[in-house]
């Protein structure tokens, strides 16, 4: 939650999805390790209508598609903002508040899960840099990738130490709020894996290597939800008891559908290849907020 209160959220008339971010994405500047061994993403096709069901949940490649100014919702961020504020004053109570936000950040403000996942363009490229780091770990070993990565110093050094080694190659610091969100969310994951018990990487297991990556993603896409719409997390609570409450509720909301989403696509981290990540990060994103509107719908319906 480290950005949560550090900017403003974005204006009603700013783009769904902002130019340089498609440009800055596509073009293949994937930062996954210092030799450059990384594809050019092909982004998914960006499709305003969240009528239908937004899945993608297959590997295949899509094109992006650019919507006119004259088609932005200039009202887009207002119903979503109005009820994580709602969400915000309850303490944490109004849960349903918290999935009506949810669901309209996701439908409304961002235009569909597609497009959401687009703003995400930072932390898709952090999130490849994670699977292709912690494959290399395990099919090469923890010395030889910390050398390739030019991190040899790091060789028998805490996993803490190593990963904050790594954030300089895999979300260096940038000038812009999404390049921000994504080095925060990287820290966070760093603090999150001493709580998880994830303390050797040489030993890595399967559900080690995937929780990581569910926790950077969750912890990316809560950072870019709340610098969007949850400006007034900080200040509108009268207690740090209520914060950490309503914090801890929007955590695990998220990381349910992180969770979700990751399970729900048909191949395993242990099976992906250095081509296919990219890909399959785009589609971990796109997913996870396609679940997150459909699990705000849920909430938002129960009470």
């Amino acid at each position: 939650m480290g950005t949560s209160n550090s900017y403003g959220g974005p204006g009603n008339s700013t783009p769904l999805v902002p130019s340089w971010l498609n440009d800055e994405y596509d073009s293949g500047t994937v930062q996954d390790s210092p030799e450059n061994e990384s594809d050019e993403s092909d982004s998914t096709a960006a499709n305003g209508d969240d009528n239908t069901t937004d899945t993608d949940s297959g590997l295949g490649d899509s094109k992006p598609s650019a919507e006119p100014d004259d088609a932005i919702n200039t009202e887009r961020y207002r119903q979503a903002r109005t009820n994580f504020t709602r969400f915000v004053k309850s303490g944490g109570s109004g849960s349903a508040a918290l999935g009506r936000a949810v669901s309209n950040y996701v439908s409304k403000s961002s235009g569909g899960s597609r497009k959401a996942a687009q703003k995400m363009g930072a932390s898709k490229r952090t999130t490849s840099g994670i699977v292709n780091f912690l494959g290399s770990v395990r099919t090469e070993g923890i010395q030889s990738t910390l050398e390739k990565y030019n991190l040899g110093h790091l060789i028998g050094r805490s996993i803490e130490d190593i990963f904050l080694g790594l954030s300089d190659y895999i979300c260096p610091d940038g000038g812009n709020i999404d390049e921000g969100i994504a080095r925060s969310a990287f820290i966070e994951t760093i603090v999150d894996l001493a709580e998880q018990g994830i303390t050797d990487l040489s030993s890595l297991s399967d559900a080690q290597f995937q929780l990581i990556v569910e926790m950077y993603a969750t912890n990316a896409i809560e950072a870019r939800l709340c610098n969007d719409i949850g400006t007034k997390i900080i200040i509108a609570p009268e207690n740090l008891s209520s914060v950490e409450n309503i914090q801890e509720q929007l955590h695990d909301f998220i990381s349910r559908g992180v969770s979700d989403a990751v399970n729900s696509l048909p191949i395993e981290f242990k099976d992906l290849t250095m081509s296919d990540t990219t890909n399959f990060v785009e589609q971990i994103y796109i997913e996870a907020f396609n679940i997150l509107k459909i699990l705000g719908e849920i909430e938002s319906n129960s009470k």
